[in-house]
């Protein structure tokens, strides 16, 4: 689990890598130009880093799956040379698929200086500017999505049907709760991560892409960290010092 949780945190910073730090330039200097290759670039890694999650989020699902549901064969069945098989296709796939959307996006055809509705390089942006014929381009991130977002949602819900199903065999209603609560950063994750991607792609005002989008490239990648920080006893036990520390100073 360390393992998928490293490529995770590395995720988020190479992430917010890709935006904020844009977002914080036109912030200061008020200069919204980009150039068109500077662009391209952010799109590409945007799809990447975000395909990558979606991917990455599946396999430790089945991480969980595999702890929870053969608990004694976790060991064996999950290796550091199988766990680098899981991680290694999510990065390869997110970076094939990337790369055909933005070779899509490179053919469109824009007319003079083009404004992007948004504060990075989104693909609906690019479409909404663009003067060609985007129909093949639509139809392929319907494709996509179906891709990258239904089949690895899919694999998600059916790994928890199979651990609900084995943790509801446990007897004791404290052994369940502890198993079950063993999994719920990641549903925490999931549902947030899932839920942001389609609220952002099914919403077709700009007021909401905007506010989603803020939403999507900052408080995502801020909650993984902490979600799964506060399920570390020693972060918690910290907190409580702390907390107990600040209200004694304050009596």
């Amino acid at each position: 689990m360390y393992f998928f949780l490293c490529n995770l945190s590395t995720l988020d910073i190479v992430y917010v890598s890709t935006t904020l730090p844009k977002l914080i330039y036109i912030s200061h200097t008020g200069d919204h130009v980009m150039s068109y290759t500077a662009c391209l670039a952010q799109l590409y890694f945007y799809i990447l880093f975000v395909d990558t999650e979606c991917f990455l989020l599946t396999t430790m699902a089945i991480d969980r799956y595999v702890a929870i549901c053969f608990p004694l064969h976790y060991s064996l069945i999950m290796s550091k040379q199988v766990c680098v098989l899981l991680a290694f296709p999510a990065w390869f796939m997110a970076s094939v698929n990337a790369s055909i959307a933005t070779c899509y996006v490179h053919n469109l055809t824009f007319y003079g200086l083009v404004e992007v509705r948004n504060f990075f390089c989104d693909i609906k942006a690019q479409i909404s500017a663009s003067i060609s014929d985007t129909t093949f381009l639509r139809t392929f991130i319907i494709v996509d999505a179906l891709f990258v977002g239904v089949i690895p949602s899919s694999l998600i819900f059916t790994s928890y049907v199979c651990i609900i199903y084995t943790v509801l065999k446990i007897k004791s209603s404290h052994g369940r709760w502890k198993t079950f609560s063993s999994c719920s950063s990641h549903i925490t994750i999931v549902v947030v991560y899932f839920g942001s991607v389609i609220s952002l792609y099914l919403t077709n005002s700009l007021e909401q892409d905007l506010v989603l989008s803020m939403m999507f490239v900052t408080l995502v990648p801020m909650l993984n960290p902490l979600v799964y920080s506060l399920r570390n006893k020693d972060i918690i036990r910290a907190l409580r010092r702390i907390i107990h520390t600040k209200i004694s100073c304050l009596l």
